[in-house]
């Protein structure tokens, strides 16, 4: 496998704010909470992504639990963040998206307090989800194709 991978997604907009998303062979409904407009058919972008930061998380935990020597009994990711939604409703010059990320790893195990913790670190530096939101990339309108 060649180290640079392109992985793609595509979103159809369907009635109201609910978006069908296809991946690979796979279907998510993206919806919003009826507060925001929705009909709470799905998670929001936004808790989606969070979602995906806990499970990339919890991938690389299983993938290199092993080489630190460290057994996995349980993992669990919480992870939270705010939003000022006058960011997202242009009521004010606020930033649209999370200004803040927390998470929290519940690690079931029996291992060595100093090799989780080198784990820990390890694990934190590996995740693509956790990188992509914390560093800049270079995201680009491609193209804008108009049907008639």
């Amino acid at each position: 496998m060649a180290a640079v991978q392109t992985f793609k997604a595509t979103a159809n907009l369907l009635d109201g704010v609910k978006v069908k998303t296809s991946v690979r062979q796979f279907e998510l409904i993206i919806d919003e909470p009826k507060s925001l407009g929705g009909t709470d058919t799905g998670m929001n972008p936004v808790e989606a992504l969070l979602a995906s930061l806990g499970a990339c998380q919890s991938i690389v935990a299983r993938v290199y639990a092993p080489k630190f020597g460290v057994k996995l009994d349980d993992f669990q990711v919480d992870v939270e963040g705010e939003i000022d939604l006058d960011g997202f409703f242009d009521r004010s010059s606020v930033r649209p998206g999370y200004s803040d990320i927390r998470y929290t790893f519940r690690i079931k195990t029996d291992s060595p307090k100093e090799k989780v913790d080198e784990f820990v670190q390890f694990l934190e530096s590996k995740c693509p989800v956790g990188d992509t939101i914390a560093n800049p990339v270079n995201l680009k309108l491609n193209s804008v194709i108009i049907e008639n």
